[in-house]
């Protein structure tokens, strides 16, 4: 729009100036061949060449007319022209307009698109530094249970050498009282050889020999009820110091949630004094095998009876350890 008024202006000066020079002319012929005062009978060449002219003027009109029509006709054309090339040019700026729509568009996505992946890259960060630091702990747990796994065994090693001096302790306790035993048997022997040969002698051996029958069956009866009686008794105490066994290798055992239901059978050896001098695991869950060893070892000794019945039904027992949870 913008050109086709800066157009009009020349336009319209050009015309002005076409049609004055028409007008010029055409008063120019009337003056330059005004006639002068002569007689009638010499004014008809006069005449003649004032048509003439004024045929000139009337092509010459055309022409400038033709001309005029043209420069309308070009200046349409040139008008066209600028008209197509201004709506080009805002197609032009439409579609350029247009692809930095798209184009903003596309950076807008390519952003979102990189701050969620930094969104996820500092996301994967966070977690891969959570993990290090949970690997980290978890090292630093394993460290913990491999330094307590290394003074069970030292402490373990160090029971098993006192196990060992208190067993050889033990057996030349046992061969003392064995070497003690025989030899009170012997002194029995002779004693008993002795108070034959005394019997032989008597007058009175038959008789003696009776009461001695009776006595003797008598005291095996009293002997026989004692003896079940003291069964009875020693069987209560087992039950009672396996219970109390027992309660120790639970008091001392390390439970976690997977050993829930689960047992280990195990065998023991103890001393006099209830030192454990062998542990060992038999069967069931291995990881409440580990645990009932490591409590048995924690413990170092467990409840024995003093009366000597009771210690040998409990100097080599089996037991089940099971995980109680609260």
């Amino acid at each position: 729009m913008s050109g086709k008024s800066d157009l009009t202006v020349p336009v319209s000066i050009s015309a002005g100036i076409h049609i004055g020079v028409i007008v010029i002319l055409a008063l120019g012929i009337s003056f330059d061949d005004k006639p002068k005062h002569m007689q009638t009978a010499a004014s008809a060449p006069a005449v003649q060449a004032i048509v003439i002219d004024q045929q000139k003027v009337s092509e010459r009109v055309e022409q400038l007319k033709k001309q005029k029509q043209d420069a309308l006709q070009q200046e349409k054309t040139r008008q066209a022209e600028l008209e197509r090339k201004a709506l080009e040019a805002k197609r032009e700026r439409e579609r350029e307009q247009e692809k930095i729509k798209t184009l903003e568009i596309q950076r807008k996505q390519k952003e979102a698109e990189t701050q969620k992946a930094n969104d996820a890259a500092k996301a994967a960060q966070v977690k891969q530094q959570q993990e290090k630091e949970r690997a980290l702990k978890a090292e630093e747990v394993r460290k913990q249970k491999e330094r307590e796994q290394k003074a069970s065994e030292e402490a373990a090693k160090q029971a098993a050498e006192k196990r060992k001096q208190e067993e050889a302790a033990a057996k030349k306790a046992q061969e003392d009282r064995q070497r003690a035993e025989d030899e009170r048997k012997r002194k029995e022997e002779a004693e008993r050889k002795l108070r034959e040969e005394a019997e032989k002698k008597r007058q009175a051996a038959e008789t003696k020999a009776r009461q001695e029958r009776e006595m003797a069956e008598a005291m095996a009866a009293e002997q026989d009820s004692l003896s079940k009686t003291r069964n009875r008794q020693v069987l209560s105490e087992v039950d009672k110091y396996k219970a109390m066994i027992i309660a120790t290798i639970q008091r001392n055992l390390v439970v976690d949630e997977s050993m829930r239901g689960k047992s280990c059978r195990v065998f023991i050896r103890l001393a006099p004094d209830g030192f454990v001098t062998t542990a060992q695991t038999l069967e069931g869950d291995q990881v409440v095998c580990r645990a009932a060893k490591v409590s048995i070892n924690k413990a170092g000794r467990l409840p024995v009876s003093p009366e000597p019945a009771v210690y040998q039904q409990l100097k080599e027992i089996n037991l089940t350890v099971s995980p109680e949870f609260n």
